[in-house]
């Protein structure tokens, strides 16, 4: 062997054992954070009392029934639409009659990801119609509602003036928990998928 040779050799190795420390240094590649650890205890409280929608049967026997159509936005909100992140939101199951509550644990909004056949709870969302003693955004976990907004037409008309709050209690969202969009959920290649764009915000009056 050349004394080039073997130098060549002995500075390579030289370069693999300085990766290997450095790498040793940095630890582990961090995972994704599973959803249950990005919540609060009172979050976690929520998600085990509405677990038993993950059965969309007995979410339409408690009053929650679909919209049928699943829902994405290719763009995300423009200037005078609310912020959305480009993202899906998936198929949402109403109940009317909670309309006008604002009780974490009776969610206005149960929303779905069909997957595999299935539909998978993923999110539950606070609905609040706009009306003459709803002057503010409504709050909830702390946080404020997305909106005022117009209704998500065409699976809602635009005169359903709103705010909402979704919270992805069941699937990892990586724009944030509390985002209105999910980037990880998609839609079926369906005549009932809906590409939307962001609906417009209500100009105060």
């Amino acid at each position: 062997m050349t004394r080039s040779s073997s130098t060549k050799r002995r500075s390579s190795a030289a370069a693999v054992v300085g990766l290997a420390l450095a790498l040793a240094a940095s630890g582990p590649a961090r995972s994704a954070t599973p959803v249950s650890d990005a919540i609060t205890p009172e979050l976690q409280r929520v998600r085990q009392a509405l677990d038993k929608y993950r059965d969309p049967i007995r979410a339409v026997h408690d009053g929650y029934f679909s919209t049928v159509g699943c829902v994405e936005y290719p763009t995300p909100g423009a200037a005078g639409q609310v912020p959305y992140p480009a993202g899906g939101m998936g198929v949402h199951f109403f109940n009317v009659s909670l309309m006008g509550k604002l009780d974490p644990l009776q969610p206005q909004v149960l929303v779905y990801e069909p997957a595999g056949g299935k539909l998978r709870l993923v999110a539950a969302e606070y609905f609040v119609p706009l009306g003459p003693d709803v002057k503010e955004p409504p709050r909830i976990f702390g946080r404020a509602f997305d909106g005022p907004m117009v209704g998500h037409h065409p699976l809602m008309p635009h005169e359903l003036t709103h705010y909402d709050l979704h919270v992805w209690l069941w699937k990892k969202n990586p724009a944030g928990l509390f985002a209105p969009t999910n980037p990880a959920v998609k839609c079926p290649d369906s005549p009932y998928t809906f590409k939307e764009t962001a609906p417009a915000l209500v100009p105060p009056k």
